[in-house]
């Protein structure tokens, strides 16, 4: 991947090198088709989630205590999963617009580059990795 060659110009252009336009396009397809698939992914899990509760409600008369445990467990996973696929299509969101705006590829902290191998696993990754040590040791 081509992301620590450098930044396109703009807000963040003076703290990394330049990247060619194709460089740049590339990146764009990527976190677009990121945001596509989280898009879509999000849409299904929605509709999924309409679909549970619709039976739930259809399905409530005699139901006991553990029929009733089970169906909290099930409307509680499926709001996680929206809340967590929500995030994350946040993020490739976040990323493209750190793109347009030059600083895609630069940590927020410290605005040094991201290493290539952090963004091919997390491509939403706004910081480096001592950057988010830091952070989380403070947090924690």
């Amino acid at each position: 991947m081509l992301v620590n060659s450098a930044v396109i110009t703009g807000k963040g252009a003076d703290t990394a090198r330049s990247r060619s336009i194709e460089d740049v396009e590339q990146l764009r397809a990527l976190l677009q088709t990121r945001f596509n698939d989280l898009n879509l992914e999000y849409e299904e899990a929605v509709a999924e989630n309409q679909r549970l509760r619709l039976v739930e409600i259809g399905d409530a008369a005699g139901d006991d205590q553990a029929d009733s445990g089970s169906k909290t467990a099930e409307r509680d996973a499926a709001s996680s999963l929206l809340r967590t696929l929500l995030d994350r299509r946040t993020q490739a969101e976040v990323a493209l617009q750190r793109l347009d705006d030059g600083t895609y590829g630069n940590c927020e902290g410290c605005s040094n580059p991201i290493p290539v191998e952090r963004l091919e696993v997390f491509p939403s990754a706004t910081t480096c990795v001592h950057c988010k040590t830091n952070r989380e040791r403070r947090a924690g």
